[in-house]
């Protein structure tokens, strides 16, 4: 397994919207690894494919970190191939987001409290599940990734002005993270 370097949101390739996957292969299953031990090295919690430069749709997640301390259901890590949400229901709450590809800006962010979604499984399974709490935000974050969104989109004006310096740090390649960054543009080929 390899550690990825993650793209960072002034990358463009950040808002592209994703191919499907066609086929199991073995350079998938290599991604797929390869994403698990970059998010696990970057302590994160969700990674999707345009996160290290791969326009497909794919994301993992991983929520035992967080669902441990607020003593929800554990779900180990998952993954999500060709994902499609069914459904976003519930009242919106408004919760801190962080992603791997904005290092150093958090904001409160609404999303609905439950999304239902269909997907292929590692294995390609299909499966369609219903999921709530931090586990619901975290594959709607991921989601997002999938269509070009990123979280920022959800913040007003006013909010996206007041990460103006660390989103131009970013841009300029002047912020440090505890993991590998890519440069602009890079992107592996499956």
């Amino acid at each position: 397994m390899a550690i990825l370097p993650i793209v960072t949101y002034d990358d463009s390739v950040l808002r592209e919207k994703t191919e499907p996957v066609i086929e199991n292969s073995d350079s998938l299953q290599t991604l797929i690894d390869d994403m698990f031990e970059t998010m696990y090295n970057s302590n994160g919690v969700g990674l999707a494919a345009p996160q290290v430069g791969e326009l497909i749709q794919l994301f993992v997640m991983d929520a035992d970190a967080i669902t441990d301390e607020l003593e929800e259901v554990n779900l180990g890590p998952m993954v999500f191939i060709n994902p499609e949400i069914i459904e976003l229901s519930g009242d919106e709450v408004k919760m801190e987001e962080g992603c791997l590809s904005i290092p150093d800006v958090r904001d409160d962010v609404k999303r609905p409290l439950n999304v239902k979604i269909r997907y292929l499984d590692r294995n390609f399974n299909e499966q369609e599940n219903e999921f709530s709490g931090w586990i619901s935000r975290i594959i709607q974050h991921e989601y997002d990734h999938l269509e070009g969104i990123l979280f920022l989109d959800y913040l007003s004006a006013f909010k996206k002005r007041l990460h103006r310096s660390a989103l131009k740090k970013i841009d300029k390649g002047e912020i440090e993270a505890e993991y590998p960054l890519a440069p602009k543009k890079a992107r592996h080929n499956l």
